[in-house]
């Protein structure tokens, strides 16, 4: 592992290989693994749906759970369940990376607004190809109550609002770290059932919401380990300003 890490650092420009080693090698190692571990976890478990999706060998499952969610409609619940699902749209998710990023940059912290720029267009695009790429049909099984186009694997719900609400709440737990498991699991909440009210609308088949969440964590751990990259970078690099200016 560390001969791997050492590798990645040495094809980055000469700027950046000039911070300590002796810091970003614990950093890499100790912080990272684990991320790196859950998002080989995740693509795994895409791979396995997508495989399953692609031989029509979930259809059973997913049929069978859709019309077991259908037996429990009510008008309230319908209420309900539309108004989590329009936290996951499109349009409120960008609204909302274009607010955090501009508060963000009022606070001087850039790297986290780029960072929560990069996550959202990244996810969206990458959701964008992979349903180009199935072309999954959405489900059929009654009469929905809301519009929907596009094709259904994975869910861009459940990917989006993963990476979305998933670095909000990172961001959330480093400045708020006496907080840290409340925001987690309010976070893994929120997206659950956003998720959730998808396939209870019968808009998505529930291996595209299991696999838009594999997927989504993927690029959220991603985005994550390098926002934290480069913020050590940036401190290692502002200590040796600060040195440099001491007298000799």
């Amino acid at each position: 592992m560390q001969d791997i890490i050492r590798r990645i650092i040495s094809a980055l420009p000469q700027g950046m290989r000039l911070a300590k080693r002796s810091q970003m090698l614990p950093l890499l190692l100790t912080i990272r693994v684990g991320g790196l571990i859950l998002a080989a976890l995740a693509m795994w478990v895409f791979a396995s749906i997508a495989d399953d999706v692609l031989d029509k060998e979930s259809q059973a499952f997913d049929t069978g759970i859709l019309l077991a969610l259908k037996s429990l409609h009510t008008p309230l619940i319908d209420q309900l369940m539309i108004g989590l699902t329009f936290m996951g749209e499109p349009t409120v998710l960008l609204v909302m990376c274009l607010v955090l990023g501009i508060l963000l940059l009022i606070q001087q912290r850039r790297q986290e607004a780029t960072i929560i720029a990069i996550a959202g267009g990244g996810a969206g695009g990458l959701n964008y190809l992979l349903k180009e790429l199935f072309a999954r049909s959405r489900p059929a099984l009654w009469e929905r109550v809301v519009d929907v186009s596009h094709y259904s694997f994975p869910s861009g719900h459940a990917m989006v609002s993963m990476v979305i609400y998933g670095m909000i709440g990172y961001l959330l737990t480093t400045r708020f770290p006496r907080w840290r498991v409340l925001i987690i699991n309010l976070t893994i909440i929120f997206i659950s059932v956003i998720g959730l009210s998808r396939l209870y609308l019968g808009v998505h088949w529930p291996t595209d919401v299991l696999a838009g969440y594999a997927a989504g964590l993927v690029w959220l751990i991603a985005c994550i380990i390098s926002l934290r990259i480069w913020q050590e970078y940036r401190s290692d690099q502002s200590r040796s300003e600060d040195k440099s200016l001491l007298p000799e």
